[in-house]
């Protein structure tokens, strides 16, 4: 494949069919789209003429939607690539990270094997961006840090990333601040975190050093906040009054955030209007045995949520395939998403927000001068693709095939 190609006959999602102002489906169009140098430079209707000059790709009528953004995987702790290994549940994170550390060092597979293997699958189903939080304790120092950085060379050109240096162990508990700055200067540009209050035992501490370290190295933040009710409000709140002092607003996430779910209605609202204040972003993995910040509210008071697929059998939990339609589509089974305008707009959990159409039914992408980062689905729209899982054809990073087939 050249670096400027026809991609011809893809299927576009064009507006919204309509019964009486209610969204009742989705219209498409079949099209041409010019790609150079990574660029989609123009888009045609099928029955337009193309220069005849320009390779030909042949997309067959699939569905083309934007390539989605894993925005939250472990890279380092998966199995993946090896026989089964039973996952047992300790009572509290602190066992189960002991736990987790005498599983890893006894498999024969090295951490770089078992992240290039969940890589391709990532790759495969369809994700070209991925952050992944990499675990620094002083029983592994940098080593994590490092064979992920190396599994990463090898998809260069296939996708990008974004590495968090992730004190799993705790970042006070652990002293493991000198080591964060060190993974900081190895490549990673997220300083991590974990419930400060039941990991680190010093709420103000903890946050302290992670907006320290931010501000020091320049980095963006990312907490991990298990923590429940009020005593996961507190942290937020806490964290947001920092993020405000530093002016670090657009440049941190918390990750999980159960604690807005288990609040009253009312003060969820409140929480929403202070992240969004903030600038605090939300992930969520979608775990099937908690309760989940209500995303629905979130989206519509202006909080950035994404949906990332966490844990992808570990020593954690067995389960996960990396697959980010089939997560998100949990997402919208979950909170009762079921109508064509709700499915559609989901997309963005997994794109960082972008959609293939607005509220009003205007094409938001692609346009002419869009990323060719993309996939080619089985579908014929994308409340299809969400609802149905369905399957990947071809997955494009900056206008090269990475994953899948496609014929001229």
């Amino acid at each position: 494949m050249q670096q400027e190609y026809w991609l011809m006959n893809v299927l576009l999602e064009k507006s919204y069919e309509k019964d009486r102002s209610v969204i009742v489906g989705t219209t498409t169009e079949l099209c041409h789209l010019h790609i150079k140098e990574g660029i989609i430079v123009n888009i045609l209707s099928a029955d337009q003429p193309v220069d005849s000059n320009i390779e030909k790709i042949d997309g067959k009528m699939k569905l083309l939607m934007p390539s989605f953004i894993e925005k939250h995987v472990h890279l380092d702790k998966t199995f993946l690539g090896g026989p089964w290994v039973a996952v047992k549940q300790e009572e509290s994170i602190i066992d189960q990270c002991k736990l987790e550390h005498n599983k890893l060092i006894a498999l024969t597979m090295t951490t770089e094997e078992r992240a290039i293997v969940l890589l391709d699958k990532l790759l495969q189903n369809g994700s070209t961006h991925v952050r992944t939080h990499v675990d620094i304790y002083p029983e592994v120092g940098l080593e994590n840090i490092v064979e992920v950085m190396q599994a990463l060379t090898h998809f260069s050109g296939r996708l990008s990333y974004e590495v968090v240096a992730f004190p799993q162990h705790g970042l006070v508990r652990k002293k493991a601040k000198s080591m964060v700055r060190d993974a900081l200067r190895l490549g990673a540009g997220i300083v991590g975190g974990v419930d400060p209050a039941s990991v680190d035992c010093n709420i103000e501490e903890s946050l302290f050093q992670m907006m320290d370290l931010a501000v020091e190295t320049n980095a963006e933040i990312d907490l991990h906040l298990h923590d429940s009710d009020y005593l996961g409000i507190y942290t937020m709140k806490r964290l947001a009054a920092l993020t405000m002092d530093a002016g670090w607003q657009g440049r941190v996430n918390i990750s999980h955030a159960f604690a807005l779910g288990q609040i009253p209605l009312t003060e969820a609202e409140e929480m929403a209007d202070l992240l969004v204040e903030a600038g605090i972003s939300i992930t969520t993995a979608l775990q099937h045995n908690v309760t989940l910040p209500p995303v629905p509210l979130l989206k519509e008071k202006g909080v950035r949520v994404a949906v990332g697929s966490d844990n992808i059998y570990d020593a954690w939990r067995p389960f996960g395939n990396g697959d980010l339609l089939e997560r998100v589509g949990r997402l919208t089974n979950r909170f009762h998403l079921l109508d064509e305008y709700s499915l559609d707009q989901s997309l963005g959990y997994i794109t960082n927000g972008i959609t293939l159409l607005d509220k009003e039914g205007n094409r938001m992408w692609p346009i002419q001068g869009s990323e060719a980062n993309m996939v080619l689905v089985e579908a014929g729209c994308v409340a299809e693709a969400i609802a149905r899982r369905v399957k990947r054809i071809a997955v494009f990073f900056q206008g090269k095939l990475v994953a899948g087939t496609i014929h001229g």
